[in-house]
């Protein structure tokens, strides 16, 4: 007698496709945050000499007349919309589907994007970079624990790397991309050009059959799961389709109320909070956040006043491109041959973070520019290590339940202590020194900060929690019946 078991998945969905995908939306979401800080798209405003001669401004500032800190509000405004919808799409993920709520956000991304290009002054522009965060939250929160459960056991870092890799090689392509557009055509085009390329991907959430993420229900279930894998069977239905059950609880009583959604949010949050190694690993990265996100908005305009960069754009996205993908990688791989172990990525963090702040530091200080792009290229190298590591800290140090809510509250954390503030301060800082070299090295110090509170971790205790067991104990039989997100065919006699 033959009996086989499909997995939940369109048949040409393989991980690597699923990575591959995943990388491609990572990298137009961060492509957009280099776009608007370009030169071309970002622009600047009128200037006027003693004598009264006023030359027109260009971009985004030009045509609506404004000063850095409206400037760097602009920059920070999508942040408001991630930061509170993060949240929200990892809670949801509990009772809705959480690939079709990246589906949702992809949606309310591309025409939040469209809206910018069509923007007539500083509010609505604003309200539009606040939507983008909005749509960016729940591929934010989901996405990694998607290429967590279908990564290789001992290449888990190394393909969090690669996904990651997408942020500065994104953001480093943007600036290439608007600058580019910028002159060639007009700043509004670059916004219309990348909700074109993401309507694809946002018509993929909804068309394709949605598949199951470790700690979550099915498609269709409403009870939410602490660990789909541990606590529910999957048995397929005559549609082909699959459908979860726990025959020791009423279907009826299974969907949460308001109140219990919160409740259970609280708690998953306190469990949050009370965790010491979670904590310091998010206390870095806010650090660490500040600096690389003041450096990802103003690093070509401080590149053209302290360098006199015509082409700065091109110059600080290249060596950003490079440095990122280079780096990136290296530190996923670097943890993975270490063995990907939490106290391990610490160690990894403190050291890169600690020698990347030296060399960069080192950069701004030299006049020449051939001196700065050496030692600053060195830096990022170093730097961008950190990326793999730090989500890895952040995927296993909490239970499979909690990781989308652990990406949200990371994603909340470093921006809203982070980047959110550093821009528009960066601005005000530049503001009153009226020096971009020294700006540039009172920011970089931050590093050092960072650096040190990754060191604390190394000494904490801590536990690798991706198989741990949920609350809802089953039996070993249940467990050898459940499904792997991205399993293939299996047969037996």
């Amino acid at each position: 007698m033959v009996s086989s078991t499909l997995a939940p998945q369109p048949s040409w969905f393989t991980a690597k496709r699923l990575l591959a995908i995943f990388c491609i939306i990572n990298l137009l979401n961060y492509v957009d945050r280099g776009a608007i800080a370009s030169n071309g798209v970002n622009g600047k405003h009128s200037e006027c000499t003693k004598s009264g001669t006023c030359s027109s401004g260009s971009g985004i500032q030009g045509d609506f007349d404004l000063n850095n800190f409206q400037d760097g509000v602009i920059s920070s405004a999508f942040m408001v919309g991630l930061l509170l919808a993060s949240p929200i799409f990892a809670s949801l993920a509990k009772s809705v589907n959480p690939f079709r709520l990246i589906g949702v956000g992809l949606t309310v991304w591309t025409f939040a994007t469209a809206g910018c290009g069509l923007s007539i002054n500083f509010w609505s522009i604003t309200i539009c970079r606040m939507m983008v965060g909005v749509g960016e939250a729940s591929f934010i929160s989901l996405a990694a624990p998607f290429i967590d459960d279908n990564a290789p056991v001992d290449q888990k870092t190394a393909w969090l790397g690669i996904f990651y890799m997408c942020i500065p090689t994104g953001i480093a392509v943007g600036y290439v991309y608007g600058g580019l557009v910028g002159s060639l055509l007009n700043w509004r085009w670059a916004f219309g050009i990348e909700a074109l390329l993401m309507l694809p991907f946002a018509i993929l959430g909804f068309v394709m059959k949605p598949l199951q993420l470790k700690g979550f229900s099915h498609t269709g279930s409403k009870r939410p799961l602490t660990s789909v894998q541990t606590e529910a069977v999957a048995s397929p239905c005559q549609d082909g389709s699959f459908q979860t059950r726990n025959d020791s609880m009423d279907d009826s009583k299974s969907a949460p109320g308001i109140l219990n959604q919160l409740t259970r949010f609280w708690m998953d949050m306190k469990v949050l909070l009370l965790d010491e190694v979670y904590i310091v690993n998010i206390l870095g990265y806010i650090a660490y956040n500040f600096v690389i996100g003041a450096y990802s908005y103003w690093g070509p305009k401080a590149g053209y006043n302290i360098y006199h960069m015509n082409n700065a754009d091109l110059m600080f996205g290249g060596i950003t491109i490079i440095c990122g993908i280079f780096g990136t990688l290296a530190g996923g791989f670097a943890l993975d041959r270490m063995t990907n172990t939490i106290s391990n990525a610490f160690k990894l963090l403190a050291v890169a973070t600690f020698f990347g702040a030296i060399f960069c530091f080192a950069a701004f200080c030299f006049k020449s520019l051939y001196v700065y792009i050496a030692l600053f290229a060195i830096g990022e190298l170093l730097v961008f290590a950190t990326q793999a590591p730090v989500n890895y800290v952040c995927l296993h140090c909490v239970k499979p339940s909690m990781r989308p809510l652990s990406m949200a509250m990371s994603t909340v954390s470093i921006h809203i202590f982070g980047d959110v503030p550093s821009s528009p301060l960066v601005g005000v800082l530049q503001d009153h020194t009226n020096n971009w070299r020294v700006t540039a090295l009172i920011l970089t110090s931050v590093l050092f900060l960072a650096s040190g509170i990754w060191f604390i971790g190394i000494f904490l205790h801590s536990v690798d929690r991706f198989d741990e067991e949920n609350e809802l104990q089953v039996s070993v039989t249940d467990r050898s019946n459940t499904i792997p997100l991205l399993g293939e065919t299996t047969q037996s006699l």
